[in-house]
């Protein structure tokens, strides 16, 4: 049930007021009930109105995944501003980039991020700063940005400092709160790659409300979760999968648990300790847990799909062997209150059975990327083409994702979803992990090539092709294999599989 103003003040005074002793979020060293969250952002929230930032306000997160990370969003998105969240994995130059992209003006963040100084990651970025005013910062390669306040302190004279006793009255963030609107933004997303410019999905804070309803529901039915649901969330706050778990926990009692960073030891503690009932993260991650020396001895009884489950929660109960669609930063991490069409290469609706491109529209979309024109992104009928290659069945309302346009290989002048071929191949006891790539090929257009990662002992891939071979049409059977660990598998920052270096790999 959603509040009746879909915003996240309304929705963070609703969760405080209905199960405020529940847990909110957990990391190793912290616990933040809802009643705290609702009472340590208001703080927060009030020093952020007395320094003069106000609605529409773009502010920088830099935090890692944390308590933190949670009170200052909160803070921010109370009274009005555009939260930013920045990756605490960004090298200098990228950062410098973002904030000049996404026109930021403050900026918050510890003064250490998993051992990284951040005055001096900044001073990296942007040079400019040092000799600078506090507060009045006026750097050419970040325009915007005016204020760095860095929680810990800095022997820097160009940051501020954070006072929590520079505040204005609760009266006036009430008032403030009043006038926050679901049509007003509420965050800035920027989608991760590994080229080009990164692309700020803008969303306001009726669609972020809205479609996040539907989280506690749906990761409870994916980890096999009964009763209270208690989740490791190995996805960054600062991008999508992160920030679903964030706000999708603030419409039922669901305990977030979190790290600062992914290390496999550390979540398996937490998972043991808390009696975590799940996991969303990443097939990579989950991958390195189960490789866990300890993993075998431990007590995970609470997370029967952590120990039994498909390495990849969108495998789960799948009927052909494709995943259900997972999210899209795009759609605020949900679909329910997104229209949709599945259409063929000319923009005809397909029947149910047949893949074709997904395309998007309604109060469930993004308001549009950050300085793109609305005739950019969305197309007459007020359409977005994702590019996704998707599918349903009759009577079933997932979406099955096949893959991206750019990444079906084209072997030999026909299609192949790379998808369809590691779900065969993975569906062999001996593998643990198999990644599809397609390699430039003089005579074929494209080579089908898998990486595979071994679950026990070796690999004979003459006969792993023999039984693709007797599951999958001939051109569709990998002509080029190579064994390797799991931890030769290259990913993004993000925690995704970096396909383009698995094709690296393989040439």
């Amino acid at each position: 049930m959603l509040p009746s103003r879909p915003t996240i003040p309304a929705l963070l005074a609703r969760s405080a007021r209905e199960f405020g002793d529940h847990d909110y979020v957990v990391s190793p060293t912290e616990r933040l009930t809802y009643t705290d969250a609702e009472r340590r952002s208001a703080a927060l929230a009030r020093w952020l109105l007395h320094r003069g930032v106000g609605k529409g306000t773009r502010v920088g997160l830099f935090f890692p995944n944390g308590v933190d990370w949670i009170i200052w969003w909160l803070a921010v998105s109370r009274i009005g501003a555009l939260a930013v969240p920045l990756s605490t994995m960004y090298p200098p130059a990228e950062l410098a980039k973002v904030l000049r992209l996404a026109d930021v003006a403050l900026v918050i963040g510890p003064s250490e991020v998993l051992g990284t100084d951040v005055a001096e990651r900044f001073e990296a970025a942007l040079p400019d700063l040092a000799g600078q005013p506090a507060g009045r910062l006026a750097v050419a390669r970040a325009p915007y940005l005016r204020t760095v306040v860095l929680t810990g302190g800095a022997d820097r004279g160009w940051v501020t400092p954070h006072d929590p006793t520079a505040t204005v009255s609760r009266q006036v963030l009430s008032a403030v709160e009043d006038e926050v609107s679901p049509a007003d933004l509420a965050v800035m997303i920027h989608t991760s790659g590994s080229t080009a410019d990164p692309k700020g999905v803008l969303h306001t804070h009726g669609t972020l409300v809205r479609q996040t309803s539907g989280w506690p529901e749906a990761v409870r039915a994916v980890t096999g979760s009964t009763g209270d649901a208690r989740i490791l969330c190995a996805m960054p706050f600062f991008w999508i999968g992160g920030l679903l778990a964030a706000t999708g926990a603030l419409h039922q009692p669901v305990a977030v648990l979190v790290l600062p960073r992914l290390d496999a030891a550390a979540a398996l503690d937490l998972i043991e300790g808390e009696r975590a009932t799940g996991l969303v993260g990443w097939p990579a991650f989950t991958q390195r847990l189960r490789d866990h020396p300890t993993f075998a001895g431990r007590d995970l009884s609470s997370a029967p799909m952590l120990t039994d489950g498909p390495l990849d929660i969108a495998m789960t109960d799948v009927p052909d062997g494709y995943p259900v669609h997972r999210t899209m930063s795009e759609t605020a991490g949900g679909f329910t209150f997104t229209e949709m069409a599945i259409v063929d290469r000319d923009g005809r609706p397909v029947p149910d059975g047949t893949i074709g491109e997904l395309l998007i529209r309604g109060i469930g979309v993004m308001a549009g990327y950050n300085k793109r024109e609305r005739a950019e992104t969305f197309d007459a009928d007020g359409w977005y083409h994702t590019g996704d290659r998707v599918y349903r069945r009759q009577g079933d309302p997932r979406l099955f994702y096949v893959g991206r346009t750019s990444e079906l290989i084209k072997a030999a002048g026909a299609n192949v979803s790379p998808l369809e071929v590691e779900a065969v191949i993975e569906g062999f006891p001996e593998v643990a992990q198999c990644v599809v790539v397609g390699i430039d090929d003089p005579e074929r257009g494209e080579q089908v090539c898998a990486a595979v990662v071994p679950a026990t002992g070796d690999l004979d891939v003459t006969d792993l092709a023999a039984r693709a071979r007797a599951q999958l049409s001939a051109y569709k059977v990998p002509t080029r294999w190579a064994i390797v660990a799991a931890d030769q598998l290259p990913v993004l920052p993000s925690g995704k599989l970096n396909r383009k270096a698995v094709r690296a790999l393989m040439d």
